[in-house]
């Protein structure tokens, strides 16, 4: 009997989780790692929400899947039967989902988003009753609706089940399940460490810990089902944390993220790897896993032999991209293990697509502090060997010349490859997407004059 698959995802968390080497109260997810396989080198697709999840769950870029911005704004899957979910219903699977998705329709709307995306059972509860800071608790309340199908499940078939959880998504909770003190918090790399950024990354802290208890309470609960050992359990994120450069920046601090799987019969408890991984290659290593043959349009590449060899190397680079997140910023990234390479494609605009960046008191900091006058390069060069934060921008230097054309020349390839419309030029604004302009400060402003088609 092939085994079950539970999708089990956090929003906005990066890495910045206690599996990471963060001291971030999630002793659940860290108990979990302990018996499963952590990825130290996994990275998401684009670091924005929709296209990172469409990504992962069709193996398809966002820019070939059609998912260029959010789905609440908008946007959409070309194809909605390339979904992972029509995949494994064609070949047997009961599919489920509970929580948060993020590939159509907003994502609180889940009976719709079921109904669009094709899942056999939707078995979330009701949000309505919740404000943003609460919906913590809808995460809870959503875990235990999650025991309860596990313990009297009615279907014999294999299950896929789609668990998604609000948190760490902004805006934070007011409270934790436990205490944090903001004066004794340190705020992830690129975060300056002041008392407004101490404070929201306490509550950054609050949010996890919220999370941790909902994912112990799915964990016990497939243990004492008797279904842990019958399943494939995946824990991810869709990027960076919702900090200023950060979620939305081609960065390792947006593109990285968490990725902790166990696979029963193959994984060997504890195993790190550290070879690149791309959540695209998620799909066609499910399909390995599970012995099913690849759907042919698959962008990704299967990393299921790292079970087996934890040493193997499956890829020398991972790509990513942005399009759309609240406004237009077309951009592509090349990663190997030691050098990253970005191109900005809006040459007219290089400066900081502040709507891009979430509400927070950190934002507030940064536009106290000449954000709106900060630029980005057309292109960047960084070596990560030597240059770990990104910050040391290498394209002008002759000596690294040899790998910047390289560089150039394999996003080129990869781009005519699966057909990137940025080849072209720029992308056409839809009258049905809701597009801030790229001056816009605030992504929900009330000003006509800060949307594209108002």
């Amino acid at each position: 009997m092939k085994k079950n698959i539970i999708y089990i995802h956090t929003h906005d968390s990066g890495k910045i989780l206690s599996p990471y080497g963060y001291d971030v109260p999630t002793p659940n997810l860290q108990e979990f790692a302990q018996n499963a396989v952590l990825f130290r080198n996994a990275f998401c697709a684009a670091p924005t929400c929709s296209p990172s999840r469409a990504a992962l769950l069709t193996g398809l870029y966002p820019h070939s899947n059609g998912m260029l911005g959010l789905a609440q704004r908008g946007f959409t899957l070309n194809d909605y039967s390339k979904h992972m979910v029509h995949f494994l219903k064609e070949n047997g699977f009961h599919t489920v989902l509970c929580g948060i998705q993020h590939e159509a329709a907003s994502y609180l709307d889940h009976e719709e988003a079921a109904q669009i995306i094709g899942y056999d059972e939707n078995i979330t509860t009701v949000n309505t009753n919740y404000t943003e800071e609460e919906l913590v608790e809808w995460d809870l309340q959503n875990a235990q609706r999650i025991r309860e199908w596990l313990k009297n499940k009615n279907t014999d078939k294999p299950f896929f089940l789609s668990y998604g959880l609000f948190a760490t998504h902004r805006k934070f909770p007011k409270k934790g399940l436990t205490e944090i003190n903001p004066n004794y918090v340190s705020p992830p790399f690129p975060i300056p460490d002041l008392e407004e950024t101490r404070e929201d990354y306490a509550d950054y802290l609050n949010s996890a810990t919220w999370f941790d208890a909902s994912f112990k309470i799915v964990i016990d609960t497939l243990k004492e089902t008797g279904l842990y050992d019958d399943s494939i359990i995946i824990f991810t994120t869709d990027h960076g944390v919702a900090f200023p450069f950060s979620k939305c920046n081609l960065t390792d601090s947006g593109i990285a993220v968490s990725l902790i799987m166990r696979v029963p019969g193959k994984s060997t408890a504890g195993t790190v790897v550290d070879s690149l991984v791309s959540q695209v290659d998620i799909f066609p290593t499910l399909c390995d896993l599970i012995g099913l043959e690849k759907p042919k349009h698959l962008q990704g590449v299967s990393f299921a032999e790292v079970f087996t060899d934890s040493k193997s190397e499956v890829r020398k680079e991972v790509f990513a991209e942005i399009n759309f997140h609240t406004s237009y910023e077309p951009a592509r990234s090349i990663r190997t293990k030691r050098y990253k390479y970005i191109r900005y494609f809006d040459e007219d605009f290089l400066k900081i697509n502040i709507s891009n960046i979430d509400a927070s008191k950190t934002k507030d900091f940064y536009l106290e502090h000449e954000l709106r006058e900060k630029e980005k390069p057309k292109e960047a060069l960084y070596d990560l060997y030597y240059d770990v934060g990104e910050r040391n921008n290498l394209v002008e230097d002759p000596a690294y010349l040899p790998i910047l054309q390289e560089m150039r020349e394999t996003l080129k390839t990869y781009q005519e490859k699966t057909n990137d419309p940025l080849l072209t030029g720029h992308i056409a604004i839809k009258e049905n997407w809701k597009v801030n302009t790229k001056e816009c400060i605030h992504p929900s402003s009330k000003d006509p004059k800060d949307y594209v088609n108002k």
